[in-house]
C-alpha cells in the first residue's frame, strides 16, 4: 500500500514538474457532453432556421451571378541555350511569362478581335458618371476605348510555369466559353509570331522606309537621264557635261540601292542560319470549357450551411448569456414593495415549516373574572 502511494505521489510530482505545453489537458467529462447536447436541443430550431436562410441566400446567389469559364492552353519554350543553374533557367522562363502578359500582346489581341467593343471589356470605360463629372477620367472615345479594355484583359489573363520545365500554362477567364478559347488561342498565336519575327528585319519600319527612299531616288535620277537624252540640245560642250553629271547621279543612286539590298539579304541569311535562342510552340490549344469555373454549387452551398450553423450557435450563446444575466439579477437584487425589504430566510428553516409553526402557535389571551 505504501508503494502505491509512493508511486502516485511521484507521478503527480513529475506531472507538476513538466512544462505547461507538455502537460496533459483536462479530459472531457460526461457532464460536458450532456451540456453540449442540451444546448443543441434547446437551440436546434434556431440553427435549422439559420441554415435554411443561408441555403436560400446561396441559391439566390447561384441564380443571379454570371458564371465564369476558364480556357487553358500550354506553350513550350524550347531553349537552345545551356544554363549553369536552375535559377538562370527560371529567370529566362519568367521573362517569357512577362512577355505573354505584356501590354503589347494585349493590344494586338484586342485590336485583332475587336474586344474594345465587347461589353465584357468595355464596362470600365469612362470610370462611371461621378468620375466623369469630377474630371477623374477621360470621356469615352474610340481612340481610348482600346486602352480601357487593356486593364480587364490583363486581369483575366494569367500565365505560370508548370514545375521545373519549359512548359507555360496560360489561362483566360470569360463569360462566354467560346470567346475564352478564341482569345487564348489569339494570345498564343501572337506570342509565337513575336518570337519568330523578333530576329528578322522585314518587320522593321526603318528598313522599309530606307529601301523605299533609295528606290525612289534611283528611279528619279534614271528618269532624268532618259529625259535629257531625249531632249538634248545642240551645244555639245554643255550637253556632254550635263549628261555626265546626270549619269553619275543615276549610277550612284542605283549603286546605293543595290548595296543596301545586298546587305539586307546577307543579314537575313546570317540570321536564318543561326538558330534562335528560343523556339516557342503550342503544345495544347485552348478549347471551349465544358463547365463553369465559378461559381461551384457544392462549394457555395457548403459554405452557406457552415455559415448558417455558426450563426445559429452564436445566437444560441448570446441568448443563454442574456438569460443567465437576467436570472442572476433577479436572484441577487433586493425587492422593495410598500417600503418593505424582503430578506432571505436561513437555509436551516424552510418556508413550509415556518407556516406550520405559525399555524400551531396561537396567542392565548388571559382574562380575569374579577
Amino acid at each position: 500500500m505504501k508503494m502505491l502511494q509512493t508511486n502516485s505521489t511521484e507521478n503527480w510530482e513529475s506531472r507538476d514538474s513538466m512544462p505547461p505545453e507538455f502537460r496533459p489537458g483536462p479530459a472531457v467529462s460526461l457532464a460536458d457532453v450532456l451540456a453540449v447536447l442540451a444546448f443543441i436541443r434547446r437551440h436546434l430550431l434556431i440553427m435549422l432556421l439559420t441554415c435554411l436562410a443561408g441555403v436560400g441566400i446561396a441559391i439566390l446567389y447561384l441564380i443571379i451571378v454570371v458564371p465564369t469559364f476558364t480556357a487553358k492552353a500550354q506553350l513550350l519554350v524550347n531553349s537552345k541555350l545551356t544554363f549553369a543553374d536552375a535559377a538562370a533557367l527560371s529567370t529566362v522562363v519568367e521573362s517569357q511569362i512577362a512577355i505573354i502578359k505584356s501590354e503589347s500582346i494585349a493590344n494586338a489581341v484586342i485590336e485583332k478581335l475587336n474586344l474594345a467593343q465587347d461589353p465584357e471589356f468595355a464596362t470600365g470605360q469612362g470610370g462611371g458618371m461621378i468620375s466623369g463629372l469630377l474630371g477623374w477620367s477621360k470621356p469615352k472615345t474610340e481612340a481610348n476605348a482600346a486602352r480601357y479594355a487593356v486593364e480587364p484583359f490583363e486581369r483575366k489573363l494569367s500565365a505560370k510555369r508548370v514545375g521545373p520545365t519549359y512548359l507555360i500554362e496560360i489561362t483566360f477567364d470569360s463569360r462566354n466559353p467560346d470567346r475564352a478559347a478564341q482569345i487564348l488561342n489569339a494570345v498564343a498565336e501572337n506570342y509565337i509570331t513575336l518570337q519568330m519575327n523578333k530576329a528578322g528585319l522585314q518587320g522593321e519600319k526603318w528598313v522599309t522606309d530606307r529601301l523605299n527612299e533609295l528606290s525612289t531616288q534611283a528611279l528619279t535620277t534614271e528618269a532624268a537621264l532618259k529625259d535629257y537624252d531625249r531632249n538634248k540640245t545642240n551645244d555639245t560642250t554643255d550637253s556632254a557635261g550635263s549628261r555626265e553629271r546626270l549619269a553619275a547621279a543615276a549610277e550612284s543612286s542605283k549603286s546605293a540601292y543595290d548595296n543596301f539590298r545586298h546587305v539586307l539579304r546577307k543579314t537575313e541569311a546570317t540570321q536564318q542560319q543561326t538558330p534562335p535562342a528560343f523556339e516557342a510552340s503550342l503544345v495544347t490549344g485552348a478549347s471551349p470549357p465544358l463547365r463553369a469555373t465559378w461559381p461551384k454549387p457544392r462549394i457555395v452551398l457548403g459554405v452557406a450551411i457552415v455559415a448558417g450553423l455558426l450563426l445559429g450557435l452564436a445566437i444560441g450563446i448570446v441568448r443563454d448569456l442574456s438569460d443567465r444575466i437576467r436570472t442572476s439579477g433577479q436572484k441577487i437584487g433586493p425587492r422593495a414593495e410598500d417600503g418593505r425589504i424582503e430578506r432571505p430566510l436561513p437555509n436551516g428553516i424552510r418556508r413550509d415549516h415556518q407556516l406550520d409553526a405559525s399555524a400551531e402557535t396561537k396567542p392565548v389571551r388571559l382574562t380575569s373574572s374579577g
